[in-house]
Protein backbone atom coordinates (compact mmCIF):
# COMPACT_ATOMS: atom_id res chain seq x y z
CA UNK A 1 0.00 0.00 0.00
CA UNK A 2 1.54 3.45 -0.66
CA UNK A 3 2.09 5.96 1.83
CA UNK A 4 1.39 9.77 1.51
CA UNK A 5 4.77 11.07 2.67
CA UNK A 6 8.38 9.55 2.23
CA UNK A 7 10.43 11.16 5.03
CA UNK A 8 12.95 9.01 6.05
CA UNK A 9 14.50 5.60 5.32
CA UNK A 10 13.59 4.31 8.56
CA UNK A 11 10.32 4.06 8.25
CA UNK A 12 10.14 2.31 5.76
CA UNK A 13 9.41 -1.63 5.00
CA UNK A 14 11.60 -3.86 3.30
CA UNK A 15 8.99 -4.93 0.65
CA UNK A 16 8.78 -1.03 0.22
CA UNK A 17 12.12 -0.56 -0.52
CA UNK A 18 11.77 -3.50 -2.09
CA UNK A 19 8.58 -1.88 -4.75
CA UNK A 20 10.64 1.39 -5.50
CA UNK A 21 13.83 0.04 -6.12
CA UNK A 22 12.34 -2.88 -8.39
CA UNK A 23 9.81 0.37 -9.85
CA UNK A 24 12.92 2.18 -11.06
CA UNK A 25 13.85 -0.36 -13.23
CA UNK A 26 11.33 0.35 -16.12
CA UNK A 27 11.43 4.16 -15.45
CA UNK A 28 15.18 4.23 -16.13
CA UNK A 29 14.24 2.03 -19.27
CA UNK A 30 12.10 4.73 -20.71
CA UNK A 31 14.24 7.80 -20.24
CA UNK A 32 17.29 6.41 -21.56
CA UNK A 33 15.69 4.80 -24.62
CA UNK A 34 13.63 6.98 -26.92
CA UNK A 35 10.38 7.82 -24.33
CA UNK A 36 11.32 10.93 -22.57
CA UNK A 37 7.70 11.46 -20.99
CA UNK A 38 4.90 9.48 -19.48
CA UNK A 39 1.37 10.49 -18.57
CA UNK A 40 1.60 9.08 -15.28
CA UNK A 41 0.91 12.23 -13.28
CA UNK A 42 -0.70 14.22 -15.87
CA UNK A 43 -2.67 16.92 -13.90
CA UNK A 44 -0.62 16.45 -10.52
CA UNK A 45 1.19 19.09 -9.44
CA UNK A 46 4.84 18.88 -7.81
CA UNK A 47 5.79 22.05 -5.76
CA UNK A 48 9.82 22.55 -4.96
CA UNK A 49 10.09 24.19 -1.63
CA UNK A 50 14.28 24.47 -1.26
CA UNK A 51 15.24 26.04 1.84
CA UNK A 52 18.78 25.26 1.46
CA UNK A 53 21.11 25.66 -2.03
CA UNK A 54 20.76 22.84 -4.02
CA UNK A 55 21.97 21.84 -7.97
CA UNK A 56 21.65 17.75 -8.03
CA UNK A 57 18.37 16.98 -6.02
CA UNK A 58 16.85 20.08 -7.40
CA UNK A 59 17.06 19.55 -10.76
CA UNK A 60 16.89 15.69 -10.15
CA UNK A 61 13.17 16.12 -8.60
CA UNK A 62 12.08 18.45 -11.37
CA UNK A 63 13.18 16.27 -14.51
CA UNK A 64 11.44 13.28 -12.91
CA UNK A 65 7.99 15.37 -12.31
CA UNK A 66 8.36 16.48 -15.67
CA UNK A 67 9.09 13.22 -16.97
CA UNK A 68 5.93 12.19 -15.32
CA UNK A 69 3.94 14.83 -16.87
CA UNK A 70 3.53 16.60 -13.61
CA UNK A 71 3.52 20.76 -13.25
CA UNK A 72 6.40 21.80 -11.45
CA UNK A 73 6.46 24.91 -9.29
CA UNK A 74 9.47 26.11 -7.92
CA UNK A 75 9.27 28.71 -4.84
CA UNK A 76 11.51 31.02 -4.90
CA UNK A 77 12.25 31.33 -0.81
CA UNK A 78 14.78 34.29 -1.24
CA UNK A 79 12.34 36.51 -2.38
CA UNK A 80 9.16 35.24 -0.75
CA UNK A 81 7.68 36.84 2.39
CA UNK A 82 9.98 33.90 4.53
CA UNK A 83 12.94 36.64 4.17
CA UNK A 84 10.26 38.68 5.73
CA UNK A 85 10.05 37.05 8.79
CA UNK A 86 7.11 33.97 7.66
CA UNK A 87 7.22 31.21 9.26
CA UNK A 88 6.73 27.61 8.11
CA UNK A 89 3.23 27.04 9.15
CA UNK A 90 2.27 30.59 7.21
CA UNK A 91 4.53 29.53 4.36
CA UNK A 92 2.31 26.19 3.65
CA UNK A 93 -1.36 27.64 5.04
CA UNK A 94 -0.70 29.84 1.57
CA UNK A 95 0.89 27.07 -0.43
CA UNK A 96 -2.28 24.90 0.65
CA UNK A 97 -4.39 27.57 -1.04
CA UNK A 98 -2.45 26.60 -4.62
CA UNK A 99 -3.71 22.80 -3.78
CA UNK A 100 -0.43 21.13 -4.96
CA UNK A 101 -0.35 17.43 -5.07
CA UNK A 102 3.47 16.94 -3.94
CA UNK A 103 5.96 19.27 -1.71
CA UNK A 104 9.84 18.30 -2.19
CA UNK A 105 10.98 20.14 0.71
CA UNK A 106 14.45 20.66 1.72
CA UNK A 107 15.26 22.52 5.21
CA UNK A 108 18.55 23.12 7.25
CA UNK A 109 16.55 21.98 10.03
CA UNK A 110 16.31 18.38 11.32
CA UNK A 111 12.57 16.96 11.29
CA UNK A 112 10.82 19.99 9.62
CA UNK A 113 9.36 17.65 6.46
CA UNK A 114 8.30 15.70 9.05
CA UNK A 115 6.12 18.63 10.62
CA UNK A 116 5.01 19.88 7.41
CA UNK A 117 3.38 16.54 6.42
CA UNK A 118 1.28 16.77 9.04
CA UNK A 119 0.11 20.38 8.21
CA UNK A 120 -0.60 19.64 4.58
CA UNK A 121 -2.78 16.98 2.37
CA UNK A 122 -0.05 17.06 -0.11
CA UNK A 123 2.85 14.71 -0.23
CA UNK A 124 5.49 15.37 1.02
CA UNK A 125 9.13 14.40 0.24
CA UNK A 126 12.01 14.71 2.06
CA UNK A 127 15.07 16.35 -0.11
CA UNK A 128 16.72 16.86 3.22
CA UNK A 129 16.57 17.86 6.28
CA UNK A 130 19.57 19.22 8.18
CA UNK A 131 21.94 15.79 9.60
CA UNK A 132 19.05 13.71 9.73
CA UNK A 133 17.95 11.90 6.63
CA UNK A 134 17.88 11.85 2.66
CA UNK A 135 15.80 8.88 1.52
CA UNK A 136 15.99 9.55 -2.09
CA UNK A 137 19.73 9.98 -2.08
CA UNK A 138 19.50 6.24 -0.14
CA UNK A 139 17.31 4.65 -2.32
CA UNK A 140 19.46 5.87 -5.16
CA UNK A 141 22.76 4.69 -3.91
CA UNK A 142 21.15 1.26 -3.20
CA UNK A 143 19.30 1.51 -6.89
CA UNK A 144 23.62 1.78 -8.09
CA UNK A 145 25.30 -0.95 -6.45
CA UNK A 146 22.52 -3.26 -7.10
CA UNK A 147 23.25 -3.07 -10.60
CA UNK A 148 26.64 -3.53 -10.53
CA UNK A 149 25.69 -6.08 -7.28
CA UNK A 150 22.49 -7.59 -7.86
CA UNK A 151 22.86 -10.36 -4.83
CA UNK A 152 23.51 -7.25 -2.19
CA UNK A 153 23.82 -9.82 0.58
CA UNK A 154 27.45 -10.09 2.13
CA UNK A 155 29.02 -6.77 0.07
CA UNK A 156 31.05 -4.19 1.93
CA UNK A 157 30.65 -0.74 1.24
CA UNK A 158 33.28 2.14 2.86
CA UNK A 159 31.47 5.39 3.42
CA UNK A 160 34.61 7.84 3.82
CA UNK A 161 34.32 10.99 5.56
CA UNK A 162 32.36 13.62 7.71
CA UNK A 163 29.83 10.80 8.99
CA UNK A 164 29.06 13.19 11.89
CA UNK A 165 27.12 15.82 9.89
CA UNK A 166 25.93 13.52 6.67
CA UNK A 167 22.13 12.81 6.17
CA UNK A 168 23.67 11.05 3.09
CA UNK A 169 25.47 8.53 5.62
CA UNK A 170 22.75 8.16 7.42
CA UNK A 171 19.72 7.17 4.88
CA UNK A 172 22.94 5.27 3.02
CA UNK A 173 23.97 3.14 5.77
CA UNK A 174 20.48 2.34 6.69
CA UNK A 175 18.91 0.98 3.43
CA UNK A 176 22.27 -0.59 2.67
CA UNK A 177 21.68 -2.68 5.98
CA UNK A 178 18.47 -3.48 5.23
CA UNK A 179 19.22 -4.85 1.98
CA UNK A 180 21.91 -7.18 3.74
CA UNK A 181 25.17 -4.97 3.27
CA UNK A 182 27.74 -4.61 5.36
CA UNK A 183 28.60 -1.26 6.07
CA UNK A 184 31.82 0.76 7.50
CA UNK A 185 32.77 4.32 8.54
CA UNK A 186 36.24 5.49 7.99
CA UNK A 187 36.97 9.45 8.67
CA UNK A 188 38.39 11.45 10.91
CA UNK A 189 37.60 10.60 15.14
CA UNK A 190 36.01 13.46 15.76
CA UNK A 191 33.45 12.93 12.52
CA UNK A 192 32.69 9.17 13.24
CA UNK A 193 30.01 9.04 15.94
CA UNK A 194 30.57 6.50 18.64
CA UNK A 195 26.69 6.17 18.18
CA UNK A 196 24.85 4.80 14.98
CA UNK A 197 23.62 1.80 13.19
CA UNK A 198 24.11 -1.42 14.86
CA UNK A 199 27.35 -3.36 13.57
CA UNK A 200 28.89 -0.67 12.18
CA UNK A 201 32.73 -0.90 12.16
CA UNK A 202 34.40 2.12 12.70
CA UNK A 203 38.26 3.28 11.19
CA UNK A 204 40.06 5.97 11.16
CA UNK A 205 43.25 4.53 9.73
CA UNK A 206 42.92 4.33 6.16
CA UNK A 207 44.95 1.26 5.53
CA UNK A 208 43.26 -0.77 8.10
CA UNK A 209 39.84 0.12 6.36
CA UNK A 210 41.16 -1.20 2.95
CA UNK A 211 42.56 -4.61 5.10
CA UNK A 212 38.57 -4.66 5.41
CA UNK A 213 38.17 -5.34 2.12
CA UNK A 214 35.27 -3.57 0.82
CA UNK A 215 33.54 -3.86 -2.26
CA UNK A 216 32.79 -0.12 -3.20
CA UNK A 217 34.35 2.96 -1.37
CA UNK A 218 32.20 5.48 -1.23
CA UNK A 219 32.94 9.25 -0.56
CA UNK A 220 31.49 11.82 1.21
CA UNK A 221 31.18 16.05 0.29
CA UNK A 222 32.85 17.25 3.12
CA UNK A 223 30.21 19.63 4.50
CA UNK A 224 32.32 23.19 5.80
CA UNK A 225 29.16 24.68 6.17
CA UNK A 226 27.76 22.32 8.74
CA UNK A 227 30.85 22.48 10.55
CA UNK A 228 30.84 25.23 13.43
CA UNK A 229 34.32 23.54 14.68
CA UNK A 230 37.30 23.12 12.75
CA UNK A 231 37.38 18.84 12.97
CA UNK A 232 40.77 18.49 11.07
CA UNK A 233 43.69 21.07 10.06
CA UNK A 234 43.52 21.80 6.72
CA UNK A 235 41.49 20.33 3.46
CA UNK A 236 44.63 19.30 2.12
CA UNK A 237 45.46 17.89 4.89
CA UNK A 238 42.15 15.55 4.66
CA UNK A 239 42.96 15.00 1.32
CA UNK A 240 46.36 13.32 2.21
CA UNK A 241 45.13 11.29 4.96
CA UNK A 242 41.49 10.10 4.35
CA UNK A 243 41.12 11.58 -0.26
CA UNK A 244 41.60 9.32 -2.73
CA UNK A 245 44.84 10.24 -3.77
CA UNK A 246 46.39 9.18 -7.66
CA UNK A 247 48.94 6.50 -5.37
CA UNK A 248 45.24 5.32 -3.46
CA UNK A 249 43.30 5.52 -6.90
CA UNK A 250 46.14 2.82 -8.17
CA UNK A 251 45.14 0.74 -5.22
CA UNK A 252 41.87 1.15 -5.86
CA UNK A 253 42.19 0.09 -9.51
CA UNK A 254 44.26 -2.78 -9.01
CA UNK A 255 41.34 -4.43 -6.24
CA UNK A 256 38.64 -3.34 -8.86
CA UNK A 257 36.76 -1.76 -6.69
CA UNK A 258 33.97 0.76 -7.48
CA UNK A 259 33.68 4.24 -6.08
CA UNK A 260 30.72 6.32 -5.76
CA UNK A 261 29.88 10.00 -4.36
CA UNK A 262 26.82 12.04 -3.57
CA UNK A 263 28.38 15.00 -5.59
CA UNK A 264 28.97 17.92 -6.06
CA UNK A 265 32.85 16.83 -5.22
CA UNK A 266 34.95 19.14 -3.99
CA UNK A 267 38.22 18.09 -6.16
CA UNK A 268 41.41 17.81 -4.32
CA UNK A 269 39.68 17.43 -1.31
CA UNK A 270 37.26 13.71 -1.29
CA UNK A 271 38.65 12.83 -4.82
CA UNK A 272 41.40 13.64 -7.08
CA UNK A 273 41.00 14.87 -10.67
CA UNK A 274 41.92 11.25 -11.67
CA UNK A 275 39.52 9.62 -9.71
CA UNK A 276 36.94 11.55 -11.81
CA UNK A 277 37.72 9.57 -15.03
CA UNK A 278 38.10 6.19 -12.93
CA UNK A 279 36.72 3.61 -14.99
CA UNK A 280 35.06 1.93 -11.89
CA UNK A 281 33.56 5.18 -11.15
CA UNK A 282 29.27 4.70 -10.18
CA UNK A 283 28.92 9.30 -10.16
CA UNK A 284 27.79 9.31 -13.50
CA UNK A 285 25.22 6.56 -12.63
CA UNK A 286 23.94 7.76 -9.20
CA UNK A 287 23.23 11.15 -10.94
CA UNK A 288 20.99 8.91 -13.95
CA UNK A 289 19.44 7.06 -11.20
CA UNK A 290 18.30 9.54 -9.21
CA UNK A 291 15.50 10.74 -11.79
CA UNK A 292 14.80 7.08 -12.18
CA UNK A 293 14.69 6.32 -8.64
CA UNK A 294 12.72 9.72 -8.21
CA UNK A 295 9.89 8.92 -10.38
CA UNK A 296 9.60 5.74 -8.52
CA UNK A 297 9.00 8.04 -5.57
CA UNK A 298 6.30 10.08 -7.04
CA UNK A 299 4.29 7.62 -8.76
CA UNK A 300 4.05 5.55 -5.70
CA UNK A 301 2.85 8.41 -3.16
CA UNK A 302 -0.92 8.95 -3.01
CA UNK A 303 -1.89 12.46 -2.20
CA UNK A 304 -4.13 13.04 0.56
CA UNK A 305 -4.17 9.45 1.45
CA UNK A 306 -3.16 7.91 5.44
CA UNK A 307 -0.06 9.57 6.84
CA UNK A 308 2.77 7.62 8.27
Amino acid sequence: MARKDLLDISSLQREEIDLLLNQAVPFKELFTRSVKKVPALKGKSVLMLFYEPSTRTHSSFEVAAKRLSADVTNFDVPHSSVVKGESVRETIETLQAMRTDFIVVRHGRSGLPGMIARMTKASVINAGDGAHAHPTQGLLDAFTIKEVFPELTGKRVLIIGDILHSRVARSTSTILKRLGVEVAYLGPGSLVPKVGPENTRRFTNYEEAMKWKPDVVYLLRVQMERQDVQYFPSLREYHKVYGITEERLKRIDGEGLWLMHPGPVNRGVELCDAAMDYSRSLINQQVENGIAVRMAVLYWLKPGGEGE
